[in-house]
């Protein structure tokens, strides 16, 4: 039997859009500390809050997201709030205090919160159901390329410009975002019968035990994503922190490929198992590579960029994964809210890392933080094998994709 075809126009032009945004995203990512810092002279502490503001306002704004999305037409409200993601960045250059700034950071948090949600939603409409993962792998690979060139393009314009550069060329990106989700063609969607309000029209109630996991493994995963630099910068690691996420984003789409298809032959706990092992020796491995550097340089510098190769190898194969088992746990009328609650899962633990690693690092150092990060995932790797894997296995939609016999 053929396969359904996944490569369509729309798909592409939503995968395009989704590259773009993201890339204006991830461009400003390792220079919002450097900014905040020579701009305002904020410290880490404050800064850690600063940059949570962002995480915190798309925590709030996603389950409304996703209440909407299952309930009105889709595109108009996607569009809508990719309008105002990319207008924010015009508002950046505009800014002359950092109140200002925190109250654009947080429209901005708001409107990428509803973004997110929307595009991932509507490329789960436009793809053929039977090949879920491995479509929602390649969308997740967009993602992954921004990650490769956005930051490293980001820490060259701020070596070699000023911030407003930085901030100009993350609006060129989204405007050219804008356009490609302009032109993706959306199917109709049918109409909703009106229930009552209730708790569950905004949080998917039984993806919160899966949830929990994802907040344990995105706590350190925040900490990285905006501290590496310059911890990586501390310790005297020698070369461009943007390496670091180039290599993460290699590992990330090299795993993607391969578990977007494993997705859709049922191994989805498999692969969310081997991430969680990888991923936790990885922030292990991390905070011993002050202790490497001082020992001896080079090999400092080797652990630590092959960290990042094998960060992307882990995260990769449970991205897919993690997403398709909320999915999986939803009717499909609440594809919305089972998007938004697995995009809000990751955001808390993205905010609580951002604050945390602030504050550990001022309190002890980042290798502390790095340690505590480890220890997260440890817990987040019980938790997973005793409850989380048995509780999906039970819970999860007759028309899912069946699990591997044999396994959960």
């Amino acid at each position: 039997m053929d396969k359904e075809r996944l490569v369509t126009t729309n798909y592409c032009f939503i995968l395009t859009a989704n590259f773009l945004l993201y890339f204006g995203f991830y461009l400003l990512l390792p220079v919002l500390p450097f900014y905040l810092s020579e701009i305002f002279h904020a410290g880490a502490g404050a800064t850690g809050i600063i940059l949570a503001c962002y995480t915190l306002a798309a925590l709030i704004i996603r389950p409304f997201s996703g209440f909407l999305l299952d309930t009105f037409a889709r595109k108009p409200l996607y569009l809508f709030a990719f309008f105002i993601f990319t207008a924010i960045f015009a508002g950046y250059i505009l800014a002359g205090t950092l109140t200002v700034f925190i109250l654009l950071r947080v429209l901005h948090g708001f409107s990428f919160g509803a973004v997110s949600v929307a595009g991932n939603t509507i490329v789960i409409d436009i793809m053929p159901s039977s090949r879920r993962g491995e479509g929602l792998g390649y969308y997740g690979l967009a993602n992954n390329i921004a990650m490769a060139v956005g930051p490293m393009a980001g820490l060259f314009l701020h070596e070699h410009y000023s911030f407003n550069t930085v901030f100009a060329c993350a609006l060129v990106s989204c405007i050219l975002g804008l356009l490609m989700a302009l032109a993706v063609r959306t199917p109709l969607k049918p109409p909703v019968k009106k229930v009552p309000l209730s708790l569950d029209r905004f949080i998917l109630i039984k993806g919160l035990p899966v949830g929990l996991v994802l907040v344990l493994l995105s706590i350190p995963y925040g900490m990285t994503s905006a501290y590496i630099a310059v911890y990586g910068q501390s310790i005297g690691i020698k070369g461009s922190a943007g390496l670091f996420f180039t290599l993460l984003a290699i590992g990330t789409a090299t795993s993607r490929v391969f578990a977007g298809r494993q997705v859709d032959k049922g191994k989805i706990t498999q692969l969310i198992t081997v991430g969680l092992y990888i991923v936790c020796v990885c922030f292990f491995g991390l905070a011993a590579c002050a202790l490497l550097v001082a020992w001896n340089a080079t090999v400092g510098n080797l652990v630590f960029f092959g960290l990042a190769l094998f960060f992307g190898l882990g995260f990769g194969s449970m991205f897919p994964a993690f997403n398709t088992m909320f999915v999986n746990l939803a009717p499909h009328n609440q594809r919305g809210t089972a998007t938004s609650t697995y995009l809000t899962s990751w955001d808390v633990g993205i905010g609580m890392g951002l604050t945390a690693g602030g504050y550990i690092a001022e309190a002890c150092s980042f290798q502390g933080a790095y340690f505590f990060g480890g220890c997260l995932v440890l817990l987040s790797i019980l938790l997973f094998g005793k409850i989380i894997a048995p509780f999906y296995c039970k819970n999860r939609n007759k028309t899912a994709i069946p699990a591997v016999p044999g396994n959960p």
